[in-house]
């Protein structure tokens, strides 16, 4: 959920080729999101000296391309669906802008095997993006109505390997551990030991760590086979906070 103060936005233009253009024929919003693509490409151009990528994988890039972002917006919100900015929920939630949705999904290298763990469900966005690239996403939320209305959604929209939960994700799923990579969708004070536990040895996490008034960075975590721990900053973000239950789950 990036400010475009953070990173100034330019109106780049320039064409992708037809086998790039990845939305279905008779898909009325397959303009907005092509060009929404084509934006993504743009951002990942203007920051490529912080996050030392010139591109993105091309899998999460078509992975961008297909999935019906305005299905995951409030309907009164699906005309901004394919801007390439963060949208309001409902219940001081957003969902992420999409160029930061690609990073952290091109950060995580998702192969078709993974499993997956998600905190911070959303909408279910972030959660349909990852679906078609993984082998199963778990993904929490802590909002009782967000995510079950979640989880209604990706049922509806066919996503049978994704498994939602509500609660409070700084403890992570123990009981679906260890996973193969771990997003974070909200802001941590820092970052939780339960996830790192829960982590693979060879895993990756990626999550964005700063006070909500503070400068936050998006930070990229790497576990070795020996368990041993690198982390490196990619971005400076802005994200929600994440929100903690009073009680322990």
């Amino acid at each position: 959920m990036l400010k475009k103060s953070l990173i100034i936005l330019l109106a780049l233009s320039f064409s992708l080729p037809v086998s790039e253009t990845w939305s279905a024929d008779g898909d009325e919003f397959r303009t907005l999101r092509n060009n929404m693509v084509r934006e993504i490409f743009a951002d990942v151009q203007l920051t490529r000296l912080k996050t030392r990528k010139n591109t993105l994988d091309r899998k999460v890039m078509k992975a961008m391309g297909e999935i019906p972002r305005h299905l995951f917006v409030p309907k009164k919100q699906r005309g901004y669906a394919y801007e390439n900015r963060p949208l309001s929920i409902g219940y001081g939630q957003t969902i992420s802008q999409p160029y930061i949705v690609a990073l952290m999904t091109d950060l995580l290298q998702p192969d078709e095997q993974d499993i997956v763990l998600e905190i911070g469900t959303g909408s279910g966005y972030q959660a349909a993006v990852l679906a078609g690239l993984v082998k199963r996403v778990y993904t929490i939320e802590i909002v009782d109505a967000l995510g079950k209305a979640a989880g209604n959604r990706l049922t509806s929209l066919g996503y049978d390997n994704i498994t939602t939960r509500i609660g409070d994700g700084y403890y992570g799923w123990k009981e679906h551990a260890p996973f193969d990579t771990i997003i974070v969708t909200a802001a941590a004070g820092s970052i939780p030991p339960p996830l790192i536990r829960q982590l693979k040895p060879g895993g990756r996490m990626v999550i964005p760590v700063g006070g909500a008034f503070l400068t936050q960075q998006l930070i990229l975590i790497e576990k070795d086979l020996d368990e041993k721990i690198k982390t490196r900053q990619i971005l400076p973000v802005r994200f929600v906070p994440l929100t903690r239950s009073r009680t322990t789950d």
